[in-house]
């Protein structure tokens, strides 16, 4: 495909031809050597009186803060607040003794449980053997052990 050069003089910025097209940074003002003068201003988009022309001003990109990855929404992780038991990488084994990993998760029950200090019940996500702790030792014994603060519970 063949272009044909139209003259073409740019004010301040420089602007680049393409094809029928010309995109522009910095540009205040746009002279057209054949007819007249055509102002650039903060619209996107301006047509010339010449045919088929067509003038495109990209307004440069502000710098913006380093980059920051979107937000992540909070997900539950599989991990007991008060006894810190996660879970354990194991095999699966099969009949003729293939082994493939899995994962065997801590048993978390959401539960709710009296706290006497406070007179009231708070709800919490713990493992069955913590529950058994707070019914051995009491929640206050527990969760002050474990750095947890249940009043923002």
């Amino acid at each position: 495909m063949a272009t044909t050069a139209i003259g073409v003089g740019v004010g301040v910025g420089g602007g680049v031809l393409l094809g029928n097209s010309i995109c522009f940074r910095k540009t205040q003002q746009l002279s057209i050597s054949k007819t007249s003068l055509v102002s650039v201003s903060e619209i996107g988009f301006v047509t010339s009186q010449l045919s088929g022309i067509r003038i495109s001003y990209n307004p440069p990109e502000p710098l913006s803060a380093p980059f920051s990855p979107a937000l992540q929404p909070v997900i539950a992780r599989r991990i007991c607040p008060f006894t810190g038991k996660k879970a354990n990488r194991a095999n699966k084994v099969s009949f003729s003794n293939h082994k493939t990993k899995k994962l065997q998760f801590v048993n978390l029950q959401y539960k709710r449980v009296w706290w006497e200090a406070g007179k009231r019940y708070v709800k919490l996500r713990l493992s069955t053997k913590a529950l058994k702790t707070i019914e051995k030792n009491g929640l206050d014994a527990v969760a002050k052990k474990a750095g947890i603060d249940l009043r923002k519970k």
